[in-house]
C-alpha cells in the first residue's frame, strides 16, 4: 500500500510539472509578438510621404508612421537586391555571409532567419519575392500562390505580390503559435507600370537627377509603381487588422535599397544606401515617434530575435535596435558600413563606405573603371530612355556634363559632410580642413574590413581592384 501511495504522489508531482511547464511554455508563447516584414523592391527612402515626399501618394506609409515610429537613419547593407536581403536574412555583412554580388550565394553552413526564427517557436513564412538564391540555407515556408503575373503592368520579367494568398494565410494560421512573416513586393523595381494618375510637370526632382522630360516621364511611372506598393501594404495591414492579428504583432516596412536611378540603386550614395524603415507594435512603440539612431538593417534579424525572447545574437554583426523601438535609447551605433561589389558585367565599380551622424566616406577600390550601370547601358526600360537624354543635354549644358562626368568618373575616396550637404553635392576628400576627418574615418573603414575578413581573391571584382588584401588609396 505504502508503495502504491508514494507511486501515486510521484505521478502528482510529475503531472503538476508538466502542468507547469506547459503553462510557462505557452504564457512565453503568447508573450512573443507576431512579426511582420513588409519588404520592398528598390524604392528611395525620400520617394514616401512620411519622409517629407509631397508628390507621390504613400497613404498607407503614412498611416503606418503615425501608428508607430520613423527610423530617420536606417541603412542597407549593400545597394544591391541579393546582397542586401542576404545580409537582412543572415544578421551578417557580405563579407562575413559570402554573398558580395548581385545574385551570389551565401555560406551553407550559416544558419538564417527562418533556421533562427523557428528555434523560438515561430512559424516562418516568406510571400512574394526571394531573390537569395537556392531555398535550402533560406528554409522559409514558401507561401504558395503568392506570386502571380501583374495585370496591365508591363512586367515582363517580374512577377507581382498576391496579397490574397497572405490574407488566406493569416485566416488559416493558429494565432496560438507565433507567426514570422516576411512580404516581399516587387515593385517598385524595374520595370514600372504606365503612369497613372501623376503629371510629370509636378513630379519634384532630387538635385542629383537631372530635368528632362523624359526624367520627369521615368519618376512619374517609378511613382505609380511606388503607390502600387503603398496599396499592397495597406492590403497586408488591413488583413492583419480583420483576422485579429493587428494588437499583437511587430510590423515593420522597409525597403532592400534605393531606386534604379544615377547615383542611387548600385551606389553608396544616401539614395542608394539610405532605406526607410517605419515599425508599429501596439502598445509598446511609442504612436507618431520618430529616432535619428543609427540602425543597419544588419540589425533586423537580432531585434526580431530580442523581441522573441531570444539572446542568441552574439555571433551575429547585427545588433539588436529593441531599446530604441522600445523609447528606452535614442542611440544605437556610433556608424554603420555599406559595401558594394557588382551586379553583372555592366556594374563593376566596387566600393566600401562608413557613415556616421554627419560625415560619409567612400572609397572606391577601382577608380580607374569607368563607372557603368544597367541605367547607362542597358535597355531602354531600365533607364536608358531617360539616360540617353541627359547625354543630349550634356551637350550643350555644362552641369549636365558635370554630373555625367561625376557619374562615369570617380574618385579614390569621397568625402560628404551630411548636416550641411544632404544630397551629397560637394566632395570634400581633398579639402585640407577635412584632413583629420578623412584618416579618421578612413582607418575606422580600414579596421572594419580588417574585422570582416574581407578577401577580394574570392570576390569577383575588376583586376583594377586586386592590388592587396585591402586596396587602399595613400
Amino acid at each position: 500500500m505504502r508503495y502504491l501511495q508514494c507511486l501515486f504522489v510521484a505521478f502528482c508531482v510529475l503531472l503538476l510539472t508538466h502542468a507547469s511547464q506547459a503553462y510557462a511554455t505557452s504564457s512565453q508563447s503568447q508573450k512573443r509578438p507576431h512579426i511582420v516584414l513588409f519588404m520592398s523592391d528598390d524604392h528611395t527612402w525620400h520617394d514616401a510621404g512620411p519622409y517629407g515626399a509631397k508628390d507621390v501618394r504613400t497613404p498607407n506609409l503614412v498611416r503606418l508612421a503615425r501608428a508607430g515610429m520613423r527610423f530617420d537613419a536606417a541603412f542597407a547593407a549593400s545597394p544591391t537586391c541579393t546582397p542586401s536581403r542576404s545580409a537582412i536574412y543572415t544578421g551578417l555583412f557580405p563579407f562575413r555571409n559570402g554573398a558580395h554580388a548581385n545574385h551570389s550565394l551565401v555560406r551553407d553552413e550559416l544558419r538564417t532567419l527562418p533556421h533562427r526564427m523557428k528555434e523560438l517557436g515561430y512559424r516562418v513564412v516568406l510571400a512574394g519575392k526571394t531573390h537569395t538564391g537556392p531555398r535550402p540555407i533560406f528554409p522559409f515556408e514558401n507561401l504558395k500562390n503568392s506570386n502571380v503575373m501583374p495585370p496591365g503592368k508591363n512586367h515582363v520579367l517580374w512577377t507581382d505580390l498576391n496579397t490574397a494568398a497572405v490574407d488566406q494565410l493569416l485566416n488559416e494560421h493558429d494565432r496560438k503559435q507565433p507567426l514570422c512573416l516576411v512580404v516581399c513586393s516587387h515593385s517598385p523595381h524595374v520595370y514600372w507600370p504606365e503612369n497613372d494618375g501623376y503629371d510629370p510637370q509636378q513630379i519634384q526632382l532630387p538635385p542629383y537627377l537631372l530635368d528632362t522630360p523624359e526624367m520627369r516621364a521615368a519618376r512619374s511611372r517609378y511613382y505609380t509603381d511606388v503607390t502600387w506598393m503603398d496599396h499592397q501594404v495597406g492590403e497586408v495591414r488591413e488583413a492583419l487588422k480583420k483576422h485579429g492579428y493587428e494588437k499583437e504583432t511587430l510590423f515593420l516596412y522597409t525597403a532592400d535599397h534605393g531606386a534604379q536611378f544615377p547615383f542611387a540603386k548600385w551606389n553608396l550614395y544616401e539614395a542608394g544606401i539610405r532605406a526607410p524603415l517605419l515599425a508599429s507594435w501596439p502598445g509598446k512603440v511609442k504612436p507618431g515617434s520618430t529616432t535619428k539612431a543609427l540602425v543597419s538593417l544588419v540589425d533586423l534579424l537580432p531585434t526580431f530575435i530580442k523581441a522573441a525572447s531570444g539572446d542568441n545574437t552574439s555571433d551575429l554583426d547585427g545588433r539588436s535596435f529593441l531599446p530604441v523601438l522600445l523609447g528606452k535609447s535614442k542611440q544605437h551605433r556610433d556608424e554603420v558600413f555599406a559595401s558594394h561589389t557588382g551586379d553583372g558585367q555592366m556594374n563593376r565599380s566596387p566600393m566600401r563606405s562608413i557613415r556616421t551622424e554627419r560625415y560619409k566616406l567612400i572609397v572606391n577600390l577601382a577608380p580607374e573603371t569607368p563607372y557603368k550601370t544597367h541605367v547607362s547601358e542597358g535597355a531602354t526600360e531600365d533607364g536608358r530612355s531617360y539616360w540617353n537624354s541627359w547625354v543630349r543635354l550634356a551637350e550643350k549644358d555644362e552641369r549636365a556634363a558635370e554630373v555625367i562626368r561625376r557619374f562615369r568618373y570617380r574618385s579614390a575616396e569621397e568625402l560628404y559632410d551630411l548636416k550641411n550637404d544632404p544630397w551629397e553635392q560637394h566632395d570634400l576628400a581633398g579639402k585640407r580642413a577635412y584632413a583629420k576627418v578623412l584618416a579618421e574615418l578612413r582607418e575606422k573603414l580600414k579596421a572594419w574590413r580588417l574585422q570582416q575578413g574581407e578577401d577580394l581573391s574570392k570576390v569577383p571584382l575588376p583586376e583594377d581592384a586586386r592590388k592587396g588584401e585591402i586596396p587602399y588609396a595613400k
